[in-house]
């Protein structure tokens, strides 16, 4: 998963704010439709336009077998184009305008923070087919499905202390918006379970930085043998091509889901001692898995790109699906509500975790990752397990 992370303006929202009445919609009539609804970044600085197309592809196939009890549902994907009055607008627009039932596959890299009381205030809830920032996972009324960027951290950590049994481990932290004291939580989760401790971090590294040379030497410096890091693709080539500079040649990468993708393999000539990543879902470039292949067929038929991003999509449609399907009379906002939190934990071979929405007053239940590696050379993620890495839980 990717992390384009800016940083929020929270008055642009209120400027655009308009407060809506709360008032019943979905499947009243005989054959009304079910208005589901999305806030996506779809333009600007980072994309997400997998997610959605993905969870259009099961509403599309819902309503080509004939809906639900007759109601097709009728997917309203927005673009907040990164901007936060525009994300503030978009979701004023499905939630109050188009009176959607919930909101399903979002994936933006602002709509969480931006509309996260906005919600509330409506009662509506949003099941994020990819949460990035951290008020995603930290609303009663948002539940990204999948494990998020700090619990990615987390299992990325362990991975490498308790699997590869790495010592010397450095922590580098690119950092935007709010996202500074959930990553510092991660790594303290980490350090509570193992009872060991980083030896350097730096939270400094710029995102999209032309030159990674400095951050690197200091790393180097500080003696570390491995790295946890959390950037985007380009950052993650442009870091591993200064510790080859350097010379540095036998550095382990514990990176996030952000790397995970068959272009970054491909651009990656060499990877120190080698790249692990907790993926999120179950890896996609295991071709032949069928814990992937009812997903994988709908994207090749829809030509949506397999990601980690489609998957999130897949995955967050196909659990409201299910729980439509168990609702009794009219499909409101309200019923969905209900439904939602007082579903049964669904299970799905693509997760480590059931998902639940629940009543919760916060949501970050996904703690499995299944690690892939990518070995220099090869040019291709391998798995590097053969079950899921979860957080432990007390």
């Amino acid at each position: 998963m990717k992390k384009y992370l800016l940083p929020v303006v929270a008055a642009a929202a209120a400027g655009v704010m308009v407060l809506s009445g709360c008032s019943s919609s979905g499947s009243g009539g005989a054959n009304s439709p079910i208005v589901v609804g999305s806030v996506n970044a779809l333009s600007g600085a980072g994309t997400f336009p997998e997610s959605s197309q993905a969870a259009k592809a099961v509403f599309d196939q819902v309503n080509a077998n004939g809906g639900i009890n007759g109601h097709k549902i009728d997917y309203k994907i927005l673009d907040d184009k990164g901007d936060p009055a525009t994300a503030a607008a978009a979701a004023r627009e499905v939630v109050g305008s188009d009176k959607a039932v919930a909101l399903v596959g979002s994936a933006s890299l602002i709509n969480c923070q931006i509309n996260e009381k906005y919600y509330e205030q409506q009662k509506i809830l949003s099941m994020e087919g990819i949460g990035v920032d951290a008020t995603c996972f930290n609303s009663p009324n948002i539940a990204p499905v999948n494990v998020g960027p700090f619990h990615d951290l987390t299992l990325s950590l362990l991975y490498g202390s308790e699997v590869l049994h790495l010592t010397n481990i450095c922590v580098l932290l690119e950092v935007a918006g709010n996202t500074l004291p959930a990553y510092q939580a991660a790594v303290k989760q980490w350090s509570d379970i193992t009872g060991k401790n980083v030896i350097y971090t730096d939270s400094t590294l710029p995102p999209g930085a032309s030159d990674y040379t400095s951050y690197i030497v200091k790393a180097h410096q500080a003696g570390c043998k491995a790295i946890a890091i959390n950037p985007i693709e380009p950052d993650s080539i442009g870091q591993m091509k200064a510790a080859q500079a350097q010379g540095w040649n036998d550095v382990t990468w514990l990176n996030l889901t952000s790397v995970y993708s068959d272009n970054y393999a491909k651009a990656v000539s060499a990877a120190g001692a080698g790249v692990y990543v907790p993926a999120e879902f179950y890896p996609f470039t295991d071709a032949s898995s069928p814990q992937t292949k009812d997903w994988r067929d709908l994207m090749t038929k829809n030509k949506i790109a397999l990601t980690s991003f489609s998957q999130g999509g897949y995955l967050a449609a196909t659990y409201f699906v299910q729980v439509l399907k168990g609702i009794k009379g009219d499909i409101t906002r309200e019923s969905v509500t209900k439904a939602l939190q007082d579903m049964a934990p669904i299970s799905n071979p693509m997760v480590g975790t059931p998902y639940v929405f629940g009543t919760a007053k916060t949501h970050s239940d996904n703690i499995a990752g299944w690690p892939v590696k990518l070995l220099s050379g090869t040019n291709k993620w391998e798995l590097a397990a053969t079950d899921w890495l979860r957080i432990p839980t007390k």
